[in-house]
């Protein structure tokens, strides 16, 4: 055989055997690389809790009274409108990491008591009523402060819900403030930012609605 066909048949099986390495390379030595994941365990952690939280406000918001004062009425709306469209944003977070949308440990994301002060808190309630689990969560109402709620009419009713909700705002508040301070960047950060803006300004009026009623939000 010519020296030149020799080197061309060569050059062949090399290349063969290249090729044929890089295919049984992730057989042999499996890559060890892994895709980032979508969601931080705090993030996760937080977004779980947010969402209860956020459930139990749509609560509330069903067992006023419907003949209330209007400006309580459509501050109501307001809140329901705005947390029914964050809780949608989250489940779609939740979904896209391939996460419960209940979390395991409620609030365990917090790691540290120096993250959250003490609040008022009660055991989580879902939208069927019942209770998620025993944890704890700041600004949530017990099941007693709900069913008088639902009892309530006219001006009693307008001034539990606003001391009700008054606290739960308070509450997400702090949970939004401790995911600001935990997260590093990102979309869950900015939001929980914008929860605070926005529930500051909702707890404002609220105070405001309240002092004009003679009442003073829940210790």
């Amino acid at each position: 055989m010519p020296r030149w066909m020799r080197g061309a048949a060569l050059a062949s099986l090399a290349f063969a055997l290249l090729v044929l390495g890089a295919a049984l390379r992730p057989l042999v030595l499996p890559e060890s690389h892994t895709a980032a994941p979508v969601l931080s365990a705090v993030e996760i952690g937080f977004v779980q809790d947010m969402t209860a939280h956020h459930q139990q406000a749509l609560i509330m918001a069903q067992r006023l009274d419907r003949a209330v004062d209007p400006a309580v009425l459509r501050l109501t709306q307001q809140l329901d409108d705005t947390q029914r469209l964050e809780i949608g944003t989250m489940l779609g977070w939740l979904r896209l990491a391939n996460a419960s949308p209940l979390p395991a440990r409620p609030m365990a994301w917090m790691h540290t008591d120096e993250a959250l002060p003490h609040q008022h808190s009660a055991p989580v309630a879902q939208s069927d009523g019942k209770k998620s689990s025993d944890s704890v969560m700041p600004g949530m109402a017990t099941m007693a402060e709900l069913d008088a709620l639902a009892a309530a009419r006219g001006r009693d009713a307008e001034i539990l819900f606003l001391q009700l909700m008054f606290r739960h705002h308070q509450g997400g508040i702090l949970m939004a403030q401790a995911a600001d301070n935990l997260l590093p960047s990102g979309p869950v950060k900015e939001t929980a930012r914008s929860m605070i803006h926005a529930q500051g300004q909702e707890a404002g009026l609220m105070g405001v609605l309240l002092a004009q009623r003679g009442a003073a939000p829940l210790p």
